[in-house]
């Protein structure tokens, strides 16, 4: 999408009333004064969560998921270790989620 119409979609939420006059101001500078192929913004805090995730090297039974996991929510192994057991039971879905993960995580 062009600037131009960037600009043109935000006066039409402006005029809408989904922006208000600090939003749309606010708006219309950061888009006005990015340069051309900038990033948009900085990583949301989810995004960032997930770009720490790595499977642990020290704290792990099979593949470190678990502990992985467990350090980026901030609560304890055993809990993730618990629901993959749980989500096992359910036709498999916890082990092919656990080694799908154990493939594409990369480790500390």
């Amino acid at each position: 999408m062009s600037a131009a119409e960037e600009l043109q979609r935000l006066a039409d939420l402006h005029r809408q009333g989904a922006l208000t006059d600090a939003e749309f101001a606010q708006a219309k500078a950061r888009l006005l004064n990015e340069p051309a192929g900038a990033p948009a913004a900085a990583p949301s805090a989810a995004a960032a969560g997930i770009n720490t995730l790595r499977r642990s090297a020290t704290d792990r039974w099979f593949g470190g998921v678990c502990a992985g996991i467990g350090r980026a929510t901030g609560s304890e192994s055993w809990v993730w270790r618990l629901l993959f057991v749980l989500a096992m039971l359910f036709f498999g879905t916890g082990l092919l989620i656990y080694i799908l993960l154990w493939i594409f995580v990369p480790s500390e």
